[in-house]
């Protein structure tokens, strides 16, 4: 039996049992196992890691231990920058694109609204979910540790937050996305990037009273939503500029950004529809195309609290 002193930094710990947090602690194993594979079957998904040390050398993660190492894991860092020391932070996705397991839908909706390229299906599975990340070199967003487990995902982020605009600072937050923020350019139902369209040519699809108060639409290509600048517009507008000040350190983070819940979105059909209820339609109304929008969340899985024998896939 071979053993090493190993300790996890920062927000790591959060997949660690209380015991094992903010301490160095003795880890035993047989053979030679490769780093990421200690560090997985200890908890901790390998994208949540930036910086691997053993024995003070940054190693990557198909490193062999072979016993009495110090090994040291870190998560990403603040306010350093360490992509010329870390040799396992793949390169980054030059534009930030996330794919999201069907346990996230309302946090979909709200990527999408403030204009972030967010794909979701609700029947998407694990698998379908880690090609599709490494195929389009997108970032997985989960509540679900093993999925990040996959040797396919290379950029992956296991959200803590229940509250789904909780959850939208925390990752506009982690991946310091504030600046790139473009709302109400996509398609709250599809992803879709919205496009510009002339009154005219949506017209018999619009609403009488939608037809009398708004002149300005946007459509978008894929599926067909019509949106205007409709009443909820504004409440969401405020939302997103509370966001932005609270990334300014005007309001405390996490906080006021997460005040308020939206309010129905004006549909065609003269029903209304609520982000509550899954990734829908915001800041505008919306002419229906004939199909639904997903479902709500589902019950969460094992989440980013300690969990025990859970395994990737190499």
């Amino acid at each position: 039996m071979n053993c090493i002193t190993i300790r996890f930094y920062g927000e790591l710990n959060d997949f660690l049992p209380l015991e094992r947090r903010q301490v160095a602690f003795r880890h035993c194993f047989r053979g030679r196992p490769a780093a990421k594979d200690v560090i997985e079957s200890l908890g901790v998904p390998h994208p949540e890691v930036d910086l691997l040390l053993v024995d003070g050398q940054s190693v990557g993660f198909g490193h062999r231990l072979r016993g009495g190492e110090r090994v040291s894991v870190y998560p990403p860092f603040r306010s350093l920058e360490v992509g010329d020391l870390s040799a396992v932070r793949p390169a980054p996705p030059e534009e930030p694109r996330f794919v999201l397991d069907n346990h996230l839908s309302k946090l979909a909706g709200y990527l999408r609204m403030v204009g972030l390229d967010a794909r979701y299906r609700k029947d998407a599975g694990d698998e379908e979910i880690a090609a599709t990340a490494a195929a389009e070199a997108r970032i997985v967003l989960t509540r679900d540790r093993v999925l990040l487990k996959r040797s396919q995902v290379a950029h992956g982020y296991c959200v803590r937050e229940d509250d789904p605009e909780r959850q939208l600072f925390e990752v506009i937050s982690r991946f310091h996305l504030f600046d790139r923020l473009r709302p109400f350019t996509r398609c709250m139902r599809c992803n879709g990037v919205l496009e510009p369209v002339a009154r005219e040519e949506v017209w018999e699809r619009l609403p009488q009273q939608v037809r009398e108060f708004y002149t300005e639409y946007t459509r978008c290509p894929a599926c067909g939503g019509v949106y205007w600048r409709g009443t909820h517009y504004d409440r969401m507008r405020e939302k997103i500029q509370r966001l932005q000040a609270a990334a300014r350190g005007q309001q405390p983070a996490g906080a006021a950004a997460c005040e308020e819940g939206p309010g129905p979105a004006g549909r065609a059909d003269g029903s209304s529809e609520s982000v509550a209820e899954g990734p829908r339609q915001t800041g505008a109304g919306r002419a229906g195309t004939g199909a639904e929008a997903e479902a709500g969340e589902v019950g969460m899985p094992e989440t980013c609290g300690p969990v025990r024998g859970d395994e990737g896939d190499g």
